[in-house]
């Protein structure tokens, strides 16, 4: 990321005694490293950052386009170590602590299912009867329940739990990017968003003790600005190289409107102008830096990827100068400050989003297979739910056979299919739905 220079910081005065407490009391083995360090290294060393990779972003990878094959197209994974190295810079340019800011920027996926945002709508109408299902939910639960790496003694039982990997509160607090239940969005009843499930709200009330009710700390507002800026910049990338996108497509006024069309509602509030969004492709179009004429050739590749740099420095520096014209220079952390991003870098942000949406997500081919992953989904979460334990992996099987009531073994299914990378979905749903002679 250009244009940012890492502010110093004292970590012990930016961050107190209950940042970095553990739900489970443990020692360190290797005394000198922050409690932060050691977060950013349970995550990136967690199998469920590595099923990631098995994950699709936008292009699945190794998918034909214009009669060539490209195995190039970013997965869940890159696009969450892309994020963390956006979010761990711009973070540092504003007094974060940067391994913390990476540590949410790399756990801000983990909880997304196969088949990515389709089949998370896919889930949550399999999970309707237990409390829904919602990415950034489950991402909490998963970085707290169901990745296995610290376990504890239950008072009620006496057998050993899992309270998965043990992050520190502020970790785990950066990493929440919805702070609140179902239903309890501060502006919008009706969002889908939350960021947790009923089932999990002893840790995530631990998680917020003495936090503003339902406000985003700074180090989330940082991940995901850093999630928006990545995945917006590198979609249009990864939609170029695929030959999903005609860059000159971007001057004809019909296809404009249509892209403005898509981000109103979806990317920008309802009552955006589209004036304002024009304006906002127009500075973007307009920049020496813009990959006009995009081909494929090696140049032409390397023009790209120095406007995807562009693209990245601008969005933070943005970001930076703007919070830092209201907060001046000290460390920003935690509730003392909210990130501020330009209205206009914004709109710009959306737009992106937008071309992506419209000439990669809503192509033709997409749709048919986003029906057919739907498909999977709802006759992978039917065979389970009639023939378990059988087709659960041994860690969720023996969830299920302790489940409370019928609610609880639902959510252990829905755990298990979350946890599946695609192909795997794939895979066990052909060996569950055989039909036999």
């Amino acid at each position: 990321m250009e244009g940012t220079a890492p502010h110093a910081y004292d970590h012990e005065a930016a961050y107190d005694k209950a940042a970095v407490e553990r739900w489970a009391t443990e020692p360190d083995k290797r005394p000198g490293r922050t409690a932060f360090q050691r977060d950013r290294a349970r995550v990136l060393h967690s199998s469920a950052l590595r099923r990631l990779a098995g994950k699709t972003q936008v292009v699945t990878p190794g998918t034909r386009s214009n009669e060539a094959w490209d195995a190039s197209a970013r997965t869940r994974l890159t696009h969450s170590l892309e994020c963390a190295q956006v979010g761990r810079e711009l973070g540092a340019a504003l007094g974060c602590d940067p391994d913390l800011v990476e540590t949410a920027c790399l756990s801000h996926d983990m909880g997304h299912p196969p088949f990515g945002h389709n089949g998370e709508q896919a889930l949550n109408e399999v999970a309707e009867s237990c409390g829904g299902f919602e990415g950034n939910a489950q991402s909490l639960r998963l970085l707290t329940r169901i990745e296995p790496k610290r376990f504890v003694r239950s008072e009620q039982t006496d057998e050993l739990v899992s309270v998965g990997l043990n992050l520190t509160r502020a970790a785990l607090d950066a990493a929440t990017k919805y702070p609140w239940p179902r239903g309890a969005h501060p502006t919008d009843p009706d969002s889908p968003k939350f960021g947790v499930y009923e089932d999990d709200r002893p840790v995530f009330d631990w998680v917020r003790k003495e936090a503003p009710s339902r406000r985003i700390c700074f180090e989330a507002q940082v991940m995901d600005w850093s999630d928006d800026v990545a995945y917006s910049v590198h979609d249009i990338e990864d939609g170029l190289h695929a030959g999903h996108l005609d860059p000159n497509l971007l001057h004809a006024e019909p296809e404009r409107q249509d892209i403005f069309a898509v981000a109103i509602g979806r990317y920008v509030p309802a009552d955006t102008d589209p004036e304002e969004l024009s304006e906002a492709l127009d500075r973007l179009l307009e920049q020496e830096w813009w990959p006009h004429g995009y081909d494929g050739s090696a140049i032409a590749q390397g023009r790209l990827k120095d406007a995807t740099s562009q693209l990245i420095g601008h969005f933070c520096l943005a970001a930076e100068t703007a919070t830092r014209l209201r907060y001046g220079t000290g460390p920003l952390t935690r509730y003392a400050a909210e990130l501020v991003v330009p209205r206009q870098a914004r709109h710009e942000c959306a737009v992106l989003k937008a071309v992506a949406d419209r000439y990669v997500m809503q192509r033709p081919a997409q749709e048919r297979l986003r029906a057919d992953q739907r498909i999977v989904v709802a006759e992978l979460a039917e065979a389970l739910t009639a023939r378990a334990p059988e087709g659960l992996d041994p860690q969720f099987r023996a969830l299920y056979d302790t489940a409370a009531d019928d609610r609880a073994a639902l959510r252990v299914v829905v755990d298990q299919i979350a946890s599946l990378t695609d192909a795997a979905a794939r895979s066990l749903h052909a060996r569950l739905t055989a039909r036999h002679p």
